[in-house]
């Protein structure tokens, strides 16, 4: 499954969450079928976010959506500090034999 993968620092993880819960429904509607928010162990400021989609081409419009709607503007993503760092990558297969 593809996954948008986002990484970046905040400066206080309450506001940050209370701004990644009210794009929830735009989520949704962007195609994210699973989603995971993940704090650095050494740097409780430092979020990492999977998203996944059906298909890469869901994931590299929701990644122009952040890019152009989101992260762009302030009031949209409160406690984020410096510029987020996203990539989109998908499952490699397996060696033969390997689960």
């Amino acid at each position: 499954m593809p996954t948008l993968r986002i990484e970046h620092a905040i400066s206080d993880f309450s506001t940050w969450r209370e701004a990644f819960d009210r794009f929830a429904d735009r989520r949704k509607a962007g195609g994210v079928v699973r989603e995971q928010v993940l704090l650095d162990v050494d740097d409780p400021l430092f979020v990492f976010v999977d998203l996944e989609f059906s298909n890469v081409e869901a994931a590299r419009a929701f990644q122009q959506f952040l890019k152009t709607q989101v992260w762009s503007t302030p009031a949209n993503s409160p406690a984020l500090e410096g510029s987020p760092r996203s990539r989109i990558a998908d499952s490699a297969p397996l060696a033969r034999g390997q689960a």
